[in-house]
């Protein structure tokens, strides 16, 4: 009888020490879980806690941290569409970009060629035509990937901070010269030499485009046929050289052409990222 009573005793003994035990680590466990902490706690974290209080989670309840249905923050539009904020800080920051562009253009107009040259607009895509003396002059250019890169160098201690050089566009072109009867058209491939861009007042006059190709092409067609025999001027007699250059000069293609379709292609090209600026920022907003 009392091995007996002394048996309940202890059993009874360790169960009353277990009960706090338990129910210090469910209060350990619990706060870990689903409780936030201070204002430092980062999205993913409020995020969790979300989560488990919205799974109606109770004191009693385990919270259920996986679910199917991803939270994401988003601004309500009748367009059926995602938006995040960051999509609004990215439309926002379109905006300013936009007024800022607005502010250094220098005008909603393009400039116009002298020589009596007429504009031809295909998107990005621009054509100069001229006839002259029963010849047909075009010259074709595009304006993706006609802004140099720059190469920003750090400025030396004592020294100041250069001014950002102005974006200037200089495209390859395309010369296409056609004859009455001519089977083919004459066609040059010409560019602007680096070097050359840069050229100062004061310094010594130089041809500031550059011829690289010259071949027979079938009039008016947009692709270069490999078919054709293409001279190369890498390696061209200067004699020769010099006579294609005047040739084109003869025809209105010298440094002042030149010159004025740098400045149309400039104008052209900030043109088009302004409207590029626009439709971004429509797409994004969701206009």
């Amino acid at each position: 009888m009392l091995k007996s009573l002394t048996r309940a005793v202890s059993v009874a003994a360790r169960l009353s020490t277990k009960a706090p035990a338990a129910r210090v680590a469910e209060a350990l466990v619990r706060p870990a879980l689903c409780v936030p902490s201070s204002a430092s706690t980062r999205p993913f974290t409020r995020s969790i806690w979300m989560l488990c209080s919205s799974n109606g989670a109770t004191s009693d309840s385990r919270p259920k941290l996986l679910t199917t249905k991803r939270v994401l923050p988003s601004v309500p539009c009748g367009c059926g569409g995602l938006h995040t904020e960051g999509d609004k800080a990215f439309g926002e920051f379109l905006s300013d970009e936009i007024k800022e562009e607005k502010k250094i253009q220098k005008s909603k107009t393009l400039p116009k060629m002298s020589g009596g040259w007429e504009l031809e607009l295909n998107g990005t895509e621009a054509k100069l035509v001229r006839l002259i003396s029963g010849e047909k002059v075009t010259v074709t250019f595009n304006i993706n990937n006609s802004i140099p890169p720059t190469m920003e160098e750090e400025p030396q201690q004592g020294q100041k901070a250069e001014e950002e050089p102005d974006i200037v566009s200089t495209p390859n072109f395309i010369i296409e010269v056609t004859k009455q009867g001519a089977k083919n058209a004459l066609v040059f491939d010409c560019n602007f030499p680096e070097d050359e861009i840069g050229r100062g007042e004061g310094e010594e006059e130089s041809d500031i485009f550059a011829i690289r190709e010259v071949s027979f092409q079938p009039e008016g067609d947009g692709d270069w046929k490999e078919t054709s025999y293409t001279l190369n001027t890498d390696s061209l007699d200067w004699a020769l050289y010099d006579h294609l250059m005047d040739f084109l000069a003869d025809r209105g293609v010298d440094n002042t052409f030149a010159d004025e379709l740098v400045e149309l292609s400039t104008a052209l090209e900030h043109q088009e990222y302004i409207k590029f600026l626009e439709d971004l920022s429509s797409f994004v907003k969701c206009h």
